[in-house]
């Protein structure tokens, strides 16, 4: 590398540097339980975005493998089993577009409104009774909305603390509050609504969720986010941003044309694209992990922290694989596995949807209150994660235990989901929230958004993953599907936990 390169690298940091210094000082630093304004702004933002995600996923199932005559669209259940983890790829998926727009055009608070109108407008069409090509046009609208959105709002939270301020992990874990606030209502109204009475009325309380998201947002970002969010992190010259949307143009354009062509011949079918997305859910993170560790514009620590973090990406993609069943495999245990007449009353299959997020409120201030109180002695990012493995491979194990009492063909006990539920998010606690925080510590400096994304890929890894373990789980195999993806988490938590003080040493002071 010439001098005059390193020179301008060099100051190209200093001047990120200095700009994250304005960013900390323009956020009014008290004002929300003894942290910054602008966390109040985010936290509700998140909590009404994932009350219309969480309404909207807690009936995506019931919707496509129910009857038409019962008002779904009669898809064949398996293949509803897999569009619902290919969809839940591609929202993450997508967040490579809206992280690498943030980090070279139009920054990260510009991202999250882009993101909200999308998303606002995809339940919309959902929202409209009719036909699969509304179903098709509302899943582009909110998968590209949840990836402009998604990356950049924990992106924006991160640039309102000092890399070195105590408050962030907790920051973090009280963002994620909001967002469990938002899954935990969701079901319950959305899911009510849309199982007892109509599906389409269900979405139309989804679109309102995320019109009242955009609300909270442009009414109080001005005064609370200062300027958090409004830098680009590695801005494209203008001479370049005509031919950077130029490309973008183009190539939306080929896609189109492209799929068009394939779906009239035949080539591109429901199983031939959920292919190609377990695929890419493999391919793109791999990419993007090559793409930032060769880039001249990231340095010899921030390549030894990418070094570290693979590891932790891989544990990610075995925890959310398992935590996204949740909503496949275990919605469809709820609705045809369990007893839904329990203790007086009839349960919705679509309530339990609300476990996860329940469980989240109550022990996520005792998870987080743990972590201050051990301070310095505190587990480190790599043996949290194997934490949060290992209670994942036993929500599964933990399944296998009614099969085995009352044999595989009888109605299960509600509360083994529950438990089941309940042991995954112990793990959830251990290893989501801290991932966030890890990711935007890890981070390449020119890659912030771009990292966060990064982050987000696991979990559509995962969810394209998913896409192919469902064609194996039926009720016959039910006991050899949940344990074997069980013991296989629990061996690989034991692995992390193993490599954990040689990662540390990867990670260059970053704890």
């Amino acid at each position: 590398m010439s001098a005059i390169k390193k020179e301008k690298i060099i100051e190209s940091a200093s001047h990120k540097s200095l700009n994250r210094q304005k960013i900390v000082e323009s956020v009014p630093q008290k004002g929300f339980f003894g942290h910054p304004k602008g966390l109040f702004t985010l936290f509700f933002t998140e909590f009404w975005e994932r009350f219309s995600y969480y309404g909207m996923k807690a009936i995506l199932v019931f919707y496509m493998y129910y009857s038409v005559s019962k008002g779904g669209l009669g898809i064949d259940q398996q293949t509803a089993l897999a569009i619902a983890s290919v969809y839940g790829s591609l929202v993450y998926m997508s967040g490579i577009i809206g992280g690498w727009l943030s980090d070279r055009i139009f920054g990260a608070s510009k991202g999250v409104f882009y993101g909200g109108i999308l998303i606002m407008f995809g339940h919309i069409a959902l929202a409209i009774p009719g036909s699969m090509t509304m179903f098709f046009v509302s899943m582009v609208l909110i998968v590209i909305g949840t990836g402009f959105l998604k990356p950049n709002i924990s992106t924006v939270l991160g640039e309102m603390y000092d890399i070195k301020d105590a408050r962030r992990d907790a920051a973090f874990s009280i963002f994620y509050m909001g967002v469990n606030l938002g899954a935990f209502v969701a079901p319950l109204v959305v899911g009510t609504v849309g199982m007892q009475y109509n599906f389409h009325l269900g979405f139309g309380l989804a679109a309102i969720g995320m019109f009242l998201a955009l609300v909270v947002y442009i009414a109080t970002k001005k005064k609370n986010l200062g300027l958090a969010g409004t830098f680009v992190a590695n801005p494209l010259p203008s001479a370049e941003k005509k031919k950077a949307f130029t490309k973008i143009g183009f190539v939306a354009l080929i896609v189109v044309v492209l799929i068009a062509v394939a779906v009239s011949t035949g080539t591109l079918t429901i199983s031939s694209f959920i292919n190609l997305v377990g695929i890419l859910g493999c391919v793109i993170p791999i990419l993007y992990f090559l793409f930032m560790y060769r880039s001249p514009k990231t340095s010899k620590e921030e390549r030894s922290r990418l070094i570290a973090y693979i590891p932790l990406f891989i544990a990610s993609v075995m925890f959310w694989s398992i935590e996204e069943q949740g909503s496949t495999i275990l919605a469809n245990f709820a609705d045809k596995r369990t007893q839904l007449d329990f203790a007086g009353m009839h349960i919705s299959p679509a309530w339990f949807q609300s476990l996860n997020p329940l469980f989240i409120i109550v022990f996520a201030p005792i998870i987080g209150w743990l972590w201050v109180k051990l301070g310095n002695k505190q587990p480190t990012y790599t043996q949290k994660f194997s934490f949060g493995l290992l209670f994942a491979g036993l929500s599964f194990v933990v399944i296998l235990v009614p099969a085995m009492i009352g044999g595989s063909h009888a109605l299960v006990n509600p509360l083994w989901l529950v438990l089941s539920y309940f042991i995954c998010v112990i793990g959830e606690l251990c290893l989501s929230p801290v991932g966030l925080s890890a990711t935007t510590k890890l981070a390449p400096s020119a890659f912030s958004a771009q990292m966060m994304s990064l982050w987000f890929l696991s979990n559509a890894a995962a969810q394209a993953l998913n896409a192919q373990l469902v064609k194996f789980y039926t009720p016959q195999n039910e006991m050899a599907y949940f344990g074997t993806i069980g013991v296989v988490s629990i061996v690989l938590s034991i692995i992390l936990f193993a490599l954990s003080p040689k990662m540390q040493t990867f990670m260059k002071g970053i704890k």
